[in-house]
């Protein structure tokens, strides 16, 4: 069988970047089952309470849902186990020092295979307040709009015609 090429996104964890400011980010691998492997490979897995931390030394991947693989048996892995994470020592060790720091946490942003290969992105985050929220979102909609308005001027168009070159 071939060997799979590019990058497969099994699952995202699109509210990770609305309630955390991301300060860097890092790709790790996971040690998985085989069952684990089968399951992702059928997309069954969520980010949704996902979070890592630093147990005796290394990270660990806490609370990522993957689901039983339905053809395993006696064999089958437990859905939300603690899973270890790799990454080469000197990667640890700059993490570690980041999470010692108030308010940094390390979140799961993104699960994937990559060149056949199952990693995780990982972000050092601060979390946002709600108004820090609001802000996030009111500069991503004015940002959109300056883009919109670029690209009717761009394209000739006056922003009164309502978009029509003759209107």
């Amino acid at each position: 069988m071939p060997r799979e090429t590019g990058r497969k996104v099994i699952a995202s964890n699109k509210k990770a970047r609305h309630d955390y400011e991301v300060l860097k980010t890092y790709e790790a691998g996971l040690v998985l089952a085989g069952t684990e492997v089968k399951s992702l490979r059928a997309g069954y897995a969520s980010l949704v309470d996902a979070f890592a931390q630093e147990h005796e030394g290394e990270l660990m991947l806490y609370n990522l849902h993957i689901a039983e693989y339905g053809f395993g048996s006696w064999t089958n892995h437990a859905p939300r186990r603690t899973r270890k994470l790799l990454l080469h020592r000197l990667e640890i060790d700059r993490i570690l020092d980041k999470l010692r720091e108030p308010g940094v946490a390390l979140v799961p942003l993104s699960l994937y295979f990559n060149e056949g290969w199952a990693k995780v992105e990982l972000a050092l985050a601060k979390g946002r307040k709600e108004y820090d929220k609001r802000q996030a979102i009111a500069k991503r909609d004015a940002d959109k709009e300056i883009a919109r308005a670029l690209g009717r001027s761009l394209k000739g168009h006056s922003a009164k015609s309502g978009g029509h070159p003759r209107g």
